[in-house]
């Protein structure tokens, strides 16, 4: 385990615990042991609209520059909710087709809904969507934020909660991956994919009275892919969800059931911008255009298709759930200007040398070392272990390999590298990320492969980008040594 002087000793726990209780309890009669039943699942699924309106009122777009205004609805976009039942203990896993939602709106959405065991909100980082974070106003000093927009996705992303609840019924689950690294570009060196797509299938259990021929068919799909949603480039002015929304449609008319898709480790940079894409005739599709984004779509939608055909039975009870709230220091003197002008309006921090605690500013104006609260969640669903980063995780932290010797350019190339995530959940283990998970921080770098000072890696002229957008080169091994404590108290 990696140890670090931000960590004081003995360790604190700052988590709430949902351990592995013993949900329900059936006695063999028949001269054999007493044998223990795991709950039963209940699974529900509903989505809610959250297209801003086109009209007088502008509509800043989010995900590239300032000044970028929407002038029409290409498709709309979606709050969607799956809910898991079992044993009294109740999940939502909600997916929101924005660039991202800051801690404080997901607490005002938890706000909104009673009787969770636990809410995960995750942004699919659309970025041909509205600003929801402040950072593509009309210029660099003016939030784009509309906060009765942004009031609106709150209300609508309870509201999809809530529906599905009402809709839950029995269900098992099967889990399926499958992988094309065709499918997402990588934009930073050094050239690190996780190009594996990850979907769970549910379906309602088998009824002896239907005979032998039950309805089998899904009641609901869960798929998490590793990419930027941003295949329309900077010029496009039309609200969409981009090749989510293509890849969901594809699979609800091919399995006529409702699709909630979550982004995972999609730093790095995965992307489909420079993405050879190629129509059915194997022409290839212009870069920005919708027939593009289409048929990427449709291409993530038949790679989940295969996972689907693939997958496997999973128990998904009991829930163990762990979540733990941090402190981060913030480094990047660009955010402390936008945090200092309110165009970033999120509460600040003095980083008081520990992730455990921080002294919460007066004003705005930060004094000393500027600190932001953020928080990360380790689910243990059964057979299946789940972790909610809080922002844009490089794929080297997820899957791994973290580079090692590292470029001697990088400014700290002999930083311990971080546990990666799926090495800490451990081999063999079904494995889920959600990214963007309740809040959105920025990108989150190896420290080893930070690299603002020249010279730079790989022998380039300036920087690679990144850096630009990310807290500073402690968020990762403050998160990947958090979640690291966090998965190792889980149950075997």
């Amino acid at each position: 385990m990696i140890r670090s002087s931000l960590w004081p000793a003995p360790r604190r726990r700052l988590c709430f615990t949902f351990s592995s209780l013993l949900f329900g309890v059936s006695v063999v009669v028949s001269g054999q042991a007493a044998a223990v039943a795991e709950p039963p699942l209940r699974a529900g699924f509903a989505q809610e609209e959250i297209t801003p309106e086109i009209g007088d009122r502008p509509v800043w777009m989010a995900g590239f520059g300032h000044n970028r205004r929407a002038t029409g609805v290409h498709d709309p976009l979606w709050a969607r909710a799956v809910v898991l039942d079992a044993g009294g203990r109740r999940i939502a896993l909600v997916s929101v087709d924005l660039v991202g939602l800051f801690r404080e709106s997901v607490e005002r959405i938890r706000a909104k809904l009673d009787g969770f065991d636990y809410v995960l909100v995750s942004s699919t980082h659309v970025h041909e969507g509205p600003d929801t974070m402040g950072l593509w106003g009309p210029n660099a000093a003016t939030s784009g934020v509309d906060r009765e927009y942004l009031a609106r996705v709150e209300t609508q992303a309870a509201a999809a909660v809530r529906a599905a609840a009402a809709k839950l019924e029995l269900a098992d689950a099967a889990f399926g991956a499958a992988r094309d690294e065709s499918l997402v570009a990588d934009g930073r060196e050094p050239l690190v994919k996780d190009d594996e797509l990850r979907v769970l299938v549910f379906r309602k259990p088998p009824n002896a009275s239907l005979g032998s021929s039950p309805d089998r068919s899904p009641a609901g799909m869960l798929v998490q892919w590793n990419c930027h949603p941003e295949t329309l480039g900077s010029k496009n002015t039309l609200i969409s969800s981009d090749f989510p929304h293509f890849t969901r449609q594809y699979l609800e008319k091919r399995f006529v059931c409702p699709v909630a898709f979550f982004s995972g480790d999609i730093g790095g940079m995965m992307t489909s911008l420079g993405l050879e894409v190629h129509d059915a005739a194997g022409e290839k599709l212009l870069e920005n255009s919708f027939e593009k984004t289409e048929r990427l779509g449709e291409l993530i939608g038949q790679l989940a298709e295969r996972a689907a055909a693939d997958a496997k039975p999973i128990q998904l009870t009991p829930f163990t759930i762990r979540s733990r709230r941090l402190y981060l220091p913030q480094d990047n003197l660009g955010y402390t200007a936008l945090f200092t002008l309110g165009v970033v309006d999120r509460k600040s921090f003095r980083w008081d040398a520990t992730p455990d605690t921080a002294t919460p500013h007066a004003g705005r104006v930060p004094t000393g070392r500027m600190a932001i609260e953020t928080e990360i969640g380790v689910l243990r669903l059964g057979e299946l272990t789940a972790v909610a980063v809080p922002g844009e995780l490089y794929p080297e932290l997820a899957v791994g390999p973290i580079q090692n010797p590292q470029d001697s350019a990088a400014d700290f190339p002999d930083a311990v590298k971080e546990p990666t995530i799926f090495e800490s959940i451990g081999a063999g283990k079904k494995k889920l990320i959600f990214g963007l998970a309740n809040d959105e921080i920025g990108y989150i770098i190896p420290k080893s492969q930070w690299d603002v000072q020249p010279p730079f890696c790989y022998g380039r002229k300036k920087a690679q980008y990144g850096e630009s957008n990310s807290l500073g080169p402690e968020t990762a091994p403050i998160l990947l040594q958090a979640i690291q404590m966090l998965l190792e108290e889980l149950p075997n």
